[in-house]
């Protein structure tokens, strides 16, 4: 388990509140504030509340924890935090909730009031789900499930990425060469913005004064622009720090560029690089990256477990990658970052302990892993083919009997509908079914397609829970329709009491 007491503002905790908790954030500007979410989905906050960042209601700041009860049973999957402070949380539901400084509509609300308690940003963004949230210094970013970004707030380098300079009060789908491309991840500098898309491109767009943008150049773009100097290369992350970047590829080669002062891009020199160099070309292969908006550190972890840090490093410029005897990248900004904030929202728990089970759930559409996408009514579902073809005979004979799905990345389904669908492939890695008793309908039929019989038998288990007098005949007849005898059996009962 990670010790989130190397971070002093959760040194004061007791061995009960700290075994509580599973994620947790460190931010602002001295790393003042902080955010945890408990095993029970609770959110509590703490610190400074610099510009009313805790969302508490009020401005004063607090030693003790206090719950959000506005957001608690809310499952969070992503969190960020600009330099105000302002605050972008997501949810499991697609949610997406603001807080904190808005002196330049970062919130998206429309408006420039400061946010004392978390808002709702809604606007433009109805019937979009949020996966992921990034902030910069002032301004903000939302990734939908979809692929879509919405960028708002700041935006007197072009970070929002609409082409002007002017502010942005709500939420924008930033388009031009994205239009038609699906984003799997978001990040932002102090005042610049990057994506990376599902085919490993990387696009920047916002200030470039310091190459930040990798274009190889140092003017400002006020729309995204691919990084050329990335070409023929998947990326697989991509970090920010306040003036700089990192990429990782899917080989393991480690990227960087933008500005150089404290020795941030690990090349030896204090330099900046306009374009994308390597770095830790003759190390082992890295699996991840770290940096944040808020400092100029860097940090990389290996294959074998080996943490090298490098950047501003307790007031010292490591120009060079340092190895160090830290376990997790996490440590390196918990003791040598300024300030010392937390670079992501830190999961307490490591992968290594998961099941199998539970790593095959966390795995269910996940861009980053998935080798195959479904398409259904316009949205994508990332999946693995190895994973449909241990779990489901239809998937089996599509990949192994030479169909012609077997050569495409992307599978267009038409004949069912997206909610059913997703709840299909999500019932192969979960073995769990979560669907309304109407919906569970469409998913009997297809069970039926593809001949899954114990799905078949949760899908009647669910329809039963939802028979009333006015639909009970309806469901008898799909389920003769779709030969579901115990479903029959329970229609028929029901039929004869009422």
């Amino acid at each position: 388990m990670v010790d989130v007491t190397k971070w002093p503002m959760f040194s004061l905790m007791s061995a009960q509140e700290l075994s509580s908790v599973r994620k947790a954030c460190v931010f602002g500007a001295s790393a003042n504030e902080a955010i945890y979410i408990t095993n029970d989905d609770e959110v509590f906050v703490f610190g400074l509340n610099c510009g009313n960042c805790l969302g508490t209601g009020d401005s004063s700041s607090t030693i003790m924890p206090k719950k959000l009860d506005f957001l608690s049973g809310r499952k969070v999957v992503s969190f960020s935090y600009g330099s105000g402070p302002h605050v972008l949380l997501a949810t499991e539901d697609g949610e997406l909730f603001a807080w904190g400084h808005n002196g330049y509509s970062q919130l998206g609300n429309g408006t420039t009031n400061q946010g004392v308690s978390p808002g709702l940003v809604s606007a433009n963004l109805l019937n979009k789900k949020v996966f992921e949230v990034a902030c910069g210094s002032h301004h903000s970013m939302a990734r939908t499930d979809s692929g879509e970004i919405y960028a708002w707030g700041y935006n007197n380098c072009g970070q929002v990425g609409s082409g002007s300079t002017a502010n942005q009060p709500t939420p924008r789908r930033v388009s031009s060469c994205l239009q038609n491309k699906v984003a799997v991840s978001i990040v932002c500098g102090q005042t610049s913005s990057l994506a990376v898309v599902d085919n490993g491109e990387v696009y920047g767009w916002g200030y470039n004064g310091n190459g930040q943008l990798g274009l190889g150049n140092n003017g400002n773009q006020l729309t995204p622009c691919r990084l050329i100097g990335l070409q023929g290369l998947c990326v697989q992350q991509i970090v920010s720090g306040y003036a700089h970047s990192l990429a990782l590829t899917d080989e393991g080669l480690l990227y960087a560029w933008g500005s150089n002062t404290y020795g941030q891009l690990g090349t030896g020199n204090k330099s900046n690089q306009l374009s994308p160099v390597q770095i830790l070309a003759e190390k082992e292969r890295i699996v991840e990256i770290a940096a944040c908006h808020s400092s100029h550190t860097s940090a990389a972890k290996t294959q074998s477990g080996q943490v090298y840090m490098w950047g501003q490093c307790r007031g010292q410029s490591i120009v060079l990658p340092h190895l160090t005897h830290f376990s997790c990248t996490d440590d390196v900004f918990a003791c040598f970052a300024t300030p010392s904030v937390m670079w992501r929202l830190l999961s307490t728990e490591h992968e290594e302990f998961l099941t199998v089970a539970q790593a095959l759930k966390k795995e269910f559409n996940n861009p980053d892993t998935a080798d195959l996408k479904f398409c259904v009514d316009g949205k994508y579902i990332y999946v693995h083919k190895a994973v449909l073809k241990i779990r489901c005979e239809h998937f089996r004979s599509m990949f192994q009997s030479h169909w012609n799905e077997d050569l495409k990345e992307i599978i267009e389904i038409d004949q069912f509908s997206y909610p059913v669908y997703r709840s299909f492939l999500e019932f192969l890695y979960t073995d769990n079914v979560e669907l309304p008793p109407e919906e569970a309908i469409g998913l009997l039929d297809l069970a039926t397609s593809y001949c899954e019989n114990r799905l078949k038998r949760l899908c009647q288990h669910i329809i039963k829970r939802g028979i009333t007098v006015e639909n009970a005949f309806s469901l008898f007849s799909a389920a003769v329709r779709y030969d579901a005898e115990d479903l029959e059996e329970f229609c028929s009962s029901f039929v004869l009491i009422i």
